[in-house]
């Protein structure tokens, strides 16, 4: 069953994308939190606290993946927020979501596009707890937007309590207990984005303008993105499957976990979910594309 769920995931994804269109207000932006820490719990879940401390050894992997995501492409990410239009909301939810890498699905896209998915997920809390590092330190700059509080929460029930638990269930749980598990990610996924579609599509017809202007920038980080990476892994001489896994994790963003935090933004209101929702519906599209360009590119 999880290899059924692995191998159709993207089209799982769409399903549930589509679901969550046609009933759309069904579910409230306060269910969306709850059913991203299970999806993170149940992430968490496939690392062995052994994998964790395998991925501070990866010395090499580490650095490449770190510069990649959080050197090279924030230069990108600040060349296109200054390339878009002159809307402050715009260009939040530009910063917001770009500048964050996925932790999630990015883990079974990269193991579809032959990458090396096992050193990226124990790499997922150094990435989760860096990015928050990374947005916090932006947002400090941006007038009016940076409270500490939401980052707080979204550490202690995004990031703590999840990987507490996972480690919790690894430990005590039993063979059975985790083999069902292990079988969620995609299931947890797809939950989580029909209830963002459902919850947040309103929005995105409300804020069409900011929509539409995001998508450009979208489109060019889809493109750019992960040639960025993959320079960056060659640099540091990866293996074609760990380059591969640098080349997804610098393409593929946080947009879900990152959305709880545009929503508690100050004046946010419908504009900031939108423009950070649509990203997840143009990166759906571009990993159609992955699976199947980088393999090729990255030998």
């Amino acid at each position: 069953m999880r290899d059924i769920l692995e191998r159709r995931q993207i089209w799982i994804y769409f399903a549930a994308v589509l679901a969550g269109a046609v009933a759309q207000d069904f579910a409230r932006p306060t269910w969306i939190e709850p059913a991203l820490a299970f999806m993170l719990f149940v992430t968490f879940l496939q690392v062995p606290l052994s994998q964790i401390g395998n991925g501070f050894r990866q010395v090499r992997f580490l650095f490449a993946l770190l510069i990649a995501n959080f050197v090279a492409i924030p230069v990108l990410v600040f060349a296109l927020v200054m390339l878009s239009p002159d809307d402050g909301l715009l260009r939040l939810g530009l910063l917001m979501v770009l500048l964050c890498p996925c932790i999630d699905y990015v883990i079974t896209f990269t193991h579809l596009g032959r990458g090396d998915a096992r050193l990226l997920l124990a790499a997922t809390p150094i990435l989760l707890f860096a990015q928050m590092l990374l947005l916090a330190g932006c947002l400090a700059f941006w007038p009016g937007v940076f409270a500490f509080g939401p980052f707080l929460d979204a550490f202690l029930w995004l990031i703590a309590v999840p990987l507490l638990l996972a480690a919790g269930v690894r430990a005590f749980g039993g063979g059975r207990v985790n083999d069902a598990l292990g079988a969620m990610p995609v299931p947890a996924t797809a939950l989580v984005l029909f209830l963002v579609v459902s919850a947040m599509l309103p929005s995105l017809s409300g804020a069409a303008g900011p929509v539409l202007a995001a998508v450009p920038a979208y489109a060019a980080f889809a493109v750019f993105a992960p040639l960025i990476g993959w320079a960056v892994a060659a640099r540091f001489g990866l293996a074609a499957d760990a380059a591969r896994a640098v080349a997804f994790s610098s393409g593929t963003r946080n947009s879900l976990v990152i959305l709880p935090l545009a929503l508690a933004v100050p004046g946010g209101g419908a504009v900031l979910p939108a423009v950070i929702v649509a990203q997840t519906l143009v990166e759906l599209l571009a990993q159609l594309v992955y699976i199947r360009i980088i393999p090729r590119l990255v030998r």
